[in-house]
Formats: structure tokens, sequence, C-alpha cells
């Protein structure tokens, strides 16, 4: 199993309950570890093979900032699901920090 990392990746998204959160985008700083089965990417070094994690990360981006969130909690949750949804990730865990 490969391990992968996207840090300290810094998105701006509506996150939170109260007036001020709702109507201003704030930073978020997301963090990703994306385990995949890499044993043909290994034996045949060619790209192709190998997990895309810019379009994760693209993906990411996408999902965060297109949409509203009341909890951290949801959020967290809709970019685990984002990456579990690239048939090449077997395992993956997220992190989402609101920094302020």
């Amino acid at each position: 199993m490969a391990r992968i990392r996207i840090k300290d990746l810094r998105l701006r998204t509506y996150i939170g309950i109260n007036d001020d959160e709702i109507r201003n985008k704030q930073d978020i700083l997301i963090n990703a570890t994306i385990f995949y089965p890499a044993c043909k990417a290994v034996g045949s070094n060619q790209i192709e093979d190998a997990l895309n994690y810019r379009s994760i990360t693209k993906a990411i981006i996408d999902q965060v900032e297109s949409n509203r969130f009341a909890l951290l909690e949801r959020l967290t949750q809709h970019v685990l699901d984002c990456v579990m949804s690239f048939a090449q990730v077997a395992y993956a865990e997220v992190e989402v920090d609101k920094p302020h």
C-alpha cells in the first residue's frame, strides 16, 4: 500500500452557523492521507499506473469552494467522500482545521 499525503491545502468556503460565518467565506486547512495499492505503478514506473493525486486535489477544491457547510463534521465527511470516490483509493483519512 502506498501512502500519499495532501498537506496544508488552504481553501476558502462558507463554514459555520453564525450570521457572519454564513455571509463571509473563511479559511480552512485540509490534510488528507490516501492509501492505494501501488504495485502496478511501482513495477511499471508509468504515470498512468499511479494514483492521480492532482485530480483528487482539484476535486477537493471544487467540492469545498462551491458548497456551504454549517458544521466542520459535514465538511470533513464531504471531503472524505470526494477522495473515496476515486476507484484506486483503498482507504483515506481527512483532517480539516478552521484556523481562525
